[in-house]
């Protein structure tokens, strides 16, 4: 049977129902049915049926879709792992504690959770996401992702010196840097009271030191009890650069408070490295005191190299930043007027004729007060009695503090000819990257706290897949920076500052995407983390029609623009 339409001459054709048959030999052909009354949809859903196909009712439960799940921020994060072979890097495929760890980093990303609600958002029936489905989990729970940070705990420092053998190179610059985060509970031998960076008194704590590339792309992570001193952390970074990692020439780039000089002559020296890092206060104070940095240096530029018998074999390279000099001097003045102001307060208090404030204690606790206020005691010179108070700045020392203002110093044990002035400066400058992945690890993204972990291997686990989870992100932002607020163009950038002393600009197209909030092509600039949220809106769903509906298939969204330039940037297939 067929359907064919027969010309009417000035009527419109006639739709008639036919069938083909033999007759002596001969084809011939029958009229079964007029079907000219027919809706156009209903003739052409007949035509389908003709010709073997199926055709769904008319109707909102034609196809149904039993579940929606947000996909596209996981297909970005899972497949840029993939791409930058992080998989491979944790373990063998097959492996069901490399998928879990592989899922606990992708979701420390997506959304940074308890391991508890980690393994409900995995689990099928109780899924947040796709993630659980790409990495074919199936039920998991807690206990597993437990056994699954034990598993890492082992395997850590085989994936430490595979990533040291992917981002550094026989020579090259190492960054290194310490924070802390609290922990929750008292069980942990690692939980013990230290210097907070949190800002959390009378909290246990962990320290761990964080070793990066030049470009700040971390390699390494170790943890430490809470109340190990930075530069106590030094010796086992060093020992991990030059016997683990199996370096030739390592510059280890620290802070003033890292790489003191009592490392430098115990540690680093005698394994051989070089190092970059910067002088304290007193030291340049004793360096201006003893003639070897004069004032003068800085008439006419903002750095100048200057040698000193306190270190021989070195160069000192001293800077001096004018904007900051001037931001402190400020600072300074308002903090110095503001506990003055406060002072006499307490000094009228003292003299008034009703009710005056007696007592020596008495008056020094108003006073204590005041200076743990403004952080100023140093700068005055007081004199308490019972019954009087009386404050004085100490000008020589206000004079002798502002002498220092936007001053430092860079030491370096590295020759002019291996590292001029310029880059070793710009090298000291690249801690900041550290810092920014602490944020990372600590707060904005990641959030590695609160920690309840018990046993310290399980915390030093923790803490190795929050260092992966921001490996991840960091190649994350590289490949999306075009549409996020990142400054894309370091060389122009590079370009607006007077001198590598100078505050850091932002390029001219930075700044253009910051005030207008579009990107080159004319999308909407975002955050990384509001450019997840969007990805996450493209869906997998789970369909089943009407006609079959012990056959549920699956079905992605089409990307938006954003999100279809996105998936380009990381390279992800346009096909699901």
């Amino acid at each position: 049977m067929y359907i064919e339409a027969v010309p009417n001459r000035d009527s419109p054709p006639a739709i008639l129902l036919r069938e083909s048959y033999r007759e002596a030999g001969k084809v011939k052909k029958r009229t079964l049915l007029n079907l000219s009354d027919w809706p156009h949809e209903r003739i052409a859903g007949f035509k389908v049926l003709l010709k073997g196909g199926t055709v769904v009712p008319k109707d909102q439960d034609a196809i149904t879709i039993i579940r929606s799940l947000p996909h596209g921020h996981v297909d970005a994060a899972l497949g840029t792992a993939r791409k930058i072979g992080l998989d491979r890097l944790l373990g063998p495929d097959g492996n069901r504690c490399r998928d879990l760890i592989l899922a606990l980093v992708v979701s420390r990303i997506l959304d940074p959770g308890s391991k508890l609600a980690t393994a409900r958002a995995l689990s099928p029936d109780t899924a947040t996401s796709s993630l659980g489905e790409q990495l074919g989990l199936g039920v998991v729970d807690e206990d597993e992702l437990y056994s699954a940070l034990d598993w890492l705990a082992v395997r850590q420092p085989a994936v430490e010196a595979a990533l040291a053998k992917r981002h550094f190179t026989g020579g090259t610059l190492v960054l290194y840097d310490v924070s802390s985060s609290y922990l929750e509970g008292r069980c942990c031998p690692l939980a013990q009271f230290g210097y907070s960076r949190d800002g959390k008194r009378g909290k246990l704590q962990i320290v761990y030191g964080l070793l990066c590339a030049p470009d700040g792309c971390p390699v390494a992570i170790e943890v430490f009890a809470g109340s190990t001193a930075d530069p106590a952390t030094l010796t086992s970074q060093v020992t991990k650069l030059k016997e683990c990692f199996a370096l030739d020439h390592v510059v280890l780039v620290g802070d003033r408070g890292m790489i003191t000089q009592a490392r430098i002559s115990e540690d680093i020296k005698a394994a051989g490295l070089d190092w970059i890092t910067a002088l304290r206060a007193p030291a340049i104070k004793a360096l201006l005191d003893g003639g070897a940095l004069q004032m003068s240096l800085f008439d006419d530029r903002d750095m100048a190299g200057i040698t000193s018998p306190e270190f021989p074999g070195e160069r000192l390279i001293v800077c001096r930043n004018r904007a900051l000099a001037a931001e402190r001097a400020r600072k300074r003045e308002d903090l110095l007027a503001a506990t003055e102001r406060d002072l006499a307060r307490i000094a009228a208090a003292v003299t008034r004729k009703r009710h005056p404030l007696r007592g020596k204690a008495e008056i020094g606790l108003e006073i204590g007060a005041v200076l743990d206020k403004h952080k100023m005691a140093k700068h005055f010179a007081l004199d308490i009695t019972d019954t009087s108070f009386g404050f004085a700045r100490k000008t020589d020392e206000i004079t002798g503090e502002a002498a220092l203002d936007g001053l430092y110093v860079v030491r370096t044990s590295l020759p002019a000819a291996a590292l001029d002035d310029t880059a070793t400066v710009r090298s000291y400058k690249s801690l900041s990257l550290v810092e920014r992945a602490f944020r990372c690890i600590k707060t904005v993204d990641l959030q590695i706290r609160p920690v309840y972990h018990w046993l310290a291997d399980r915390v030093r686990a923790h803490v190795f897949v929050c260092m992966l989870a921001y490996y991840l992100e960091w190649h994350l932002r590289q490949r999306l920076a075009p549409m996020l607020y990142d400054d894309t163009d370091r060389d122009a950038a590079e370009a607006q500052r007077s001198s590598v002393v100078a505050k850091a600009e932002r390029s001219p197209a930075a700044v253009t995407k910051q005030t207008t909030g579009r990107t080159d092509d004319g999308l909407p600039v975002h955050s990384f983390r509001t450019l997840l949220d969007d990805l996450a809106t493209l869906t997998r769903n789970t369909l089943v029609t009407a006609i079959a509906p012990e056959q549920p298939f699956t079905l992605t969204a089409r990307p938006t623009p954003i999100q279809q330039k996105a998936r380009d940037l990381l390279g992800l297939s346009r096909t699901q």
